[in-house]
Order: C-alpha cells, then sequence, then structure tokens
C-alpha cells in the first residue's frame, strides 16, 4: 500500500480513504498479503485529474457507481445518444496506445473534454473515431497535450456549426426530420474542410 500511494503521489492516509469510500477497488490478497498493481495506480491517476477539474469526491463515486451498475457511459455523463461506438481500455492499452503520454495533466484534459470515463478497472473513449484520430496523430509526432488543445477548440467550432445546422433547418424546415438531415450537415462539414485544406495548402505553395 504504501509504494503504490508513493507511486500516485498522495499518502497511505488518503488512499485507505478512498478505498472506504470504493474509489478504488479491493486489491488481490494471498493469505495476509494485499497486492496492489497498475489497475489501481491508473484509477489514482483518473481520480486526480478529476479532482484538479473540480469534480468532488462524491460526484466521482457517484459516476464510478452508475457506470459499475450497468448504466450506459453516456447516460452517466449526461450525453444523448450518439452515433459514435465508445472503446473500452485497460490503463496499460490506453498507455500504450498515446506511447507513454497519458500524464495526470492529459488525463485531466480528456476527462475535461468529456472524451474518457473511468468504468470500474477500465476507461472508456466516447468515440471510437475521436480514439483512432488521436493516437495517429501522436504516432505522428504530435505531442497529446498539442491534440487535447486541438480538441477543444475543434469542439467550439463543432458546436458553432451544429447549432447553425439546428437553427438553419428548424426555421426553413421544421417538419422534417433532423436525422434524416444530418448525413447533409456531415458532408457539407466534410467538403468544406477538404477545400479549406485544399486552399491552405496552395497559400502555403504560393508563398
Amino acid at each position: 500500500m504504501t509504494e503504490l500511494a508513493e507511486a500516485a503521489g498522495i499518502t497511505v492516509r488518503t488512499l485507505r480513504f478512498y478505498r472506504e469510500r470504493g474509489l478504488i477497488p479491493p486489491p488481490r490478497r494471498e493469505g495476509r498479503i494485499a497486492w496492489y498493481d497498475e489497475h489501481h495506480l491508473a484509477r489514482l491517476h483518473t481520480i486526480a485529474a478529476m479532482l484538479e477539474r473540480g469534480h468532488t469526491l462524491s460526484v466521482i463515486g457517484e459516476l464510478n457507481e452508475a457506470l459499475e451498475s450497468g448504466r450506459d457511459v453516456g447516460e452517466a455523463l449526461g450525453l444523448h445518444p450518439t452515433e459514435e461506438t465508445p472503446v473500452r481500455l485497460s490503463p496499460e492499452e490506453l498507455a500504450d496506445a498515446f506511447a507513454g503520454e497519458v500524464t495526470p495533466e492529459n488525463l485531466a484534459a480528456a476527462l475535461d473534454l468529456g472524451y474518457l470515463a473511468p468504468d470500474g478497472d477500465e476507461i472508456v473513449h466516447i468515440s471510437r473515431r475521436l480514439l483512432d484520430a488521436s493516437t495517429a496523430l501522436v504516432r505522428a509526432g504530435v505531442p497529446l497535450a498539442e491534440v487535447m488543445q486541438a480538441g477543444a477548440r475543434v469542439r467550439e467550432h463543432a458546436d458553432a456549426l451544429a447549432e447553425l445546422f439546428l437553427a438553419t433547418v428548424r426555421a426553413h424546415a421544421p417538419h422534417e426530420s433532423i436525422d434524416k438531415l444530418r448525413p447533409l450537415a456531415k458532408a457539407v462539414v466534410e467538403a468544406e474542410l477538404s477545400l479549406a485544406l485544399d486552399r491552405r495548402l496552395a497559400a502555403e505553395e504560393n508563398t
């Protein structure tokens, strides 16, 4: 227990408190010996990151309880049904996916954006497509911290685009199904982004 507390940067007393509150799973026992592993350390890092973002221990405990009782991650996070496919990862798989860049700071940023949520001994990423894109960028040499910052900016623009699309449809085609027209919005955004990249690259070549 002492080694785990030191690795997590907390006191043994705090570790016992987390254990009593049910925020970390019990250790594996062999006789009178209690064994903690990387799953426990990853959970402690997750708790630290969520506390850093202003979440209380009560909220963290409620989220863990909701997830472990079988509720959907999106429901626990207050999200509406989505086309995105969540991905379950062990702490080791998450660390491997991002080449060791899963620091408490980066984890806090991902939690703040709603990309990640703890679920027992696993971590759930809210979107397979975002996970694949993020890992590809990190493997290409982009620091994960920069990916998180870019993700936050993209989120702002995406929210504005979604608001524009919904306002336009509801003002001029209120009887049409949003789900039916949703592919049109995605097609427009994808085409415009492609054209914008073309313009940027052409401008760079001309300078």
